[in-house]
C-alpha cells in the first residue's frame, strides 16, 4: 500500500511586495465587471425586457412551469450559488493539496468570462438556454473569488489586510465603472454606431467577457506560481482525488479549536443574506416596483459604484480606529435601516439618497468582511484556499437562502417591498452575532493541526477592542 504523501508548505512569498499586491488587485479590476454589468445593471434590465417581450404579464414558461420572470432570475442566482457551494470546498481543498491554486483560479475565470460572452446570443427564443449560460457565468465568478481571496493572507502582512482589501474592491469599482460607461454609451447612442438597442445591449455582455479574461492576465502573470503537488504525491494512486475531502476534513478539525472563527462565519452568514440579496435585486426592484427608466437605473448604479470606492476606504480607516468587528457592526446596523427605508422609498430624490447610502456601506462591508476573516484564520497556514472555502460556502449559501426567500415572498405577496422588509431579520441576527465578538481578540490559538500539516509558528494575538 502506497503511503500517503506528506504536505509540505510552499516556499514563503514575500509579503507586501508591490508588484504582487498590485497585480492581485487587478483581478478585482478584471472580474468586477460581472457583478456590475451582469448582476446589477444591464443584464437584469435586458432580462426584464425579454420576459416582457415573451409575455406582457412577465410570466414565462420554464420547463413547463409558469414563473414570474423576475422570480426566475432570482431562482437562477440561487441555483448557481448552491451549485458552487457544494463543489467549492472539494475544489479548494484539492487546490491546496495539489498546489494548483492559480490553475483553479484561471479555470473559473475563463468559465465565467466565456459564459458572459455567450450571453451575446440571449434573445426571447433562447430564454431557457440563456438561463443556464447565466448560471455558468455566476458559477465562474463565484468559483474564482474563493481562490482569489485566499491569496490575501499570503501576499500581505496583517497590518495591511484592511487597506489592501479596500484597494482591491476600489480597483474593481473603478474598472467596472469604466466598462459600464462604455456600454452605456453604446446602448444610448446605438443608432450613431449603426446598431439596434438590443444588439448594443448584447454586445455589452460580449465586452464583459473579453474585459474579464483580458485584464485577468495581469494577476495571472504576477501572483506567485503554483508550487505543484507535494513530494511523494506522484506515487499516490487514483485515491488522490479523495485528498480534496481529506484536506477539507483536516481544516474542519481545526475549526473546532477556533470558536471566534465560527462565530464570525455565523454572523457573516446572516448579515450577508441581506447584503447580497439587496445587491442582486436592486435593479429588478427599481424596474418592477418604481418603474424607473433603464437609463436612470444604470446611471444610478454607476454613481453607486463611485460612492462605494469612498465607502471602502472610509470603513478601512474606521476599522483602524475602533476595530474590525465594531466597524462591521455599525455597517450592519445601517443596512438594517436601508431595508426599512427601501420599503417606503419612491421614485425621486428618496431613491437616489438611498442609493448613495447603499454605495457607502456596500464597499465597506464587503472589504471589511474579507479582511476580518483573513485576520481570524491561523497565521501562516498552508491551507488558505481550504479555509477560504468555508468563507466562500458561507457566502454562497447565504445568497442561496436570501435570494430564494426574496423571490418566494415576492411571488406569494405580489410585492417586492414585502421581500425587502423581510431582510431586516437577517441584519438583526448578524448584528447580534457580531456583538459576541466585541472586546475579544480576533486570532486565537487553534487546536494542534493534524500530522499532515507542517507545524506553524506561534500565532500572534490581536486584541479587537
Amino acid at each position: 500500500m502506497t503511503p500517503s504523501p506528506t504536505l509540505t508548505a510552499p516556499a514563503p512569498v514575500e509579503k507586501d511586495n508591490k508588484r504582487i499586491t498590485r497585480g492581485w488587485t487587478f483581478y478585482d479590476w478584471a472580474n468586477s465587471v460581472y457583478p456590475l454589468v451582469i448582476t446589477s445593471s444591464i443584464f437584469p434590465i435586458y432580462w426584464g425586457s425579454v420576459t416582457k417581450d415573451i409575455n406582457p404579464t412577465d410570466v414565462v414558461s420554464f420547463f413547463g412551469f409558469q414563473v414570474p420572470g423576475s422570480s426566475l432570475l432570482t431562482y437562477a442566482i440561487s441555483f448557481a450559488f448552491l451549485l458552487i457551494a457544494l463543489v467549492s470546498p472539494f475544489l479548494t481543498s484539492l487546490a491546496d493539496f495539489s498546489g494548483r491554486k492559480k490553475l483553479f483560479l484561471q479555470f473559473f475565470c475563463y468559465l465565467g468570462a466565456a459564459a458572459c460572452a455567450g450571453l451575446f446570443f440571449f434573445t426571447k427564443d433562447t430564454l431557457t438556454l440563456s438561463t443556464f449560460v447565466f448560471i455558468a457565468a455566476t458559477v465562474g465568478f463565484s468559483g474564482s473569488i474563493v481562490f482569489y481571496n485566499s491569496y490575501l493572507p499570503e501576499i500581505s502582512s496583517e497590518a495591511k489586510y484592511d487597506s489592501l482589501s479596500a484597494r482591491g474592491f476600489s480597483m474593481g469599482y473603478v474598472g467596472s465603472v469604466i466598462l459600464l460607461v462604455t456600454c452605456l454609451v453604446l446602448i444610448t447612442f446605438n443608432e450613431t454606431f449603426g446598431l439596434t438597442k438590443g444588439f448594443a445591449t448584447r454586445l455589452s455582455f460580449l465586452l464583459t467577457g473579453f474585459w474579464w479574461a483580458g485584464f485577468a492576465q495581469i494577476p495571472f502573470a504576477t501572483l506567485p506560481a503554483d508550487p505543484g503537488r507535494p513530494a511523494g504525491a506522484a506515487a499516490a494512486d487514483a485515491g488522490w482525488l479523495l485528498n480534496g475531502f481529506r484536506e477539507l476534513g483536516k481544516v474542519w478539525d481545526q475549526l473546532a479549536g477556533l470558536p471566534n472563527l465560527k462565530k464570525f462565519l455565523l454572523a457573516y452568514f446572516t448579515y450577508n443574506m441581506g447584503v447580497q440579496t439587496v445587491m442582486y435585486v436592486a435593479t429588478i426592484f427599481g424596474d418592477k416596483e418604481l418603474h424607473l427608466e433603464s437609463t436612470a437605473l444604470i446611471v444610478t448604479i454607476l454613481l453607486l459604484q463611485v460612492v462605494a470606492i469612498l465607502g471602502a476606504y472610509l470603513f478601512a480607516k474606521l476599522s483602524e480606529r475602533i476595530g474590525n468587528t465594531r466597524a462591521l457592526s455599525y455597517s450592519v446596523a445601517i443596512w438594517g435601516l436601508i431595508c426599512v427605508a427601501g420599503y417606503f422609498v419612491q421614485a425621486g430624490w428618496s431613491f437616489y439618497a438611498l442609493a448613495a447610502v447603499i454605495g457607502l456601506t456596500m464597499g465597506g462591508i464587503q472589504s471589511l468582511s474579507r479582511s476580518t476573516y483573513s485576520k481570524i484564520i491561523p497565521e501562516n497556514t498552508p491551507n488558505t484556499a481550504a479555509f477560504f472555502s468555508f468563507f466562500d460556502v458561507t457566502e454562497k449559501l447565504s445568497i442561496v437562502i436570501g435570494t430564494a426567500v426574496f423571490g418566494l415572498i415576492a411571488q406569494i405577496t405580489g410585492s417586492m417591498r414585502n421581500s425587502i422588509l423581510s431582510l431586516i431579520v437577517f441584519f438583526v441576527l448578524g448584528f447580534v452575532f457580531l456583538l459576541t465578538l466585541r472586546g475579544k481578540k480576533l486570532r486565537e490559538d487553534a487546536a494542534p493541526a493534524p500530522a499532515a500539516f507542517p507545524s506553524s509558528p506561534p500565532l500572534t494575538v490581536r486584541n479587537e477592542g
